[in-house]
């Protein structure tokens, strides 16, 4: 089947004249964008997610020292891991004598929100 389409004759634009408008806008603003990029980021490591998903099944504080034997890694390692999670706001992390508590992700609610 054929069709005849009539093209319309072509015109040169102006310097500076945007050749369409946008059909839509972005509604979520620069700072928020910052923000949900960086949980993005922190979550784009294979590790890191499997670290959140463990601190989300789990009911309350968990200690470093409890999730090492996890993971084919070091303890250093698993801490650099970590420290990115706390950095972007994903987990939480209070001291207490010489270990570290981790608290489940509270900042990916705002992420969750923004898909949903």
């Amino acid at each position: 089947m054929a069709f005849d389409l009539e093209l319309a004759p072509k015109h040169k634009r102006s310097p500076g004249e945007p050749c369409c408008e946008p059909v839509v806008y972005p509604d979520v603003e620069r700072r928020q964008a910052e923000r949900l990029a960086a949980v993005a980021k922190a979550l784009g490591d294979p590790v890191r997610l499997q670290l959140v998903d463990v601190l989300r099944k789990h009911a309350g504080k968990v200690c470093v020292c409890e999730l090492v034997p996890l993971f084919d890694l070091s303890q250093p390692t698993v801490s650099h891991h970590l420290k990115v999670l706390r950095e972007s706001g994903i987990v939480g992390s209070e001291r207490q004598g010489c270990g570290l508590l981790l608290r489940p992700p509270d900042a990916l609610k705002e992420l969750s929100t923004w898909l949903g």
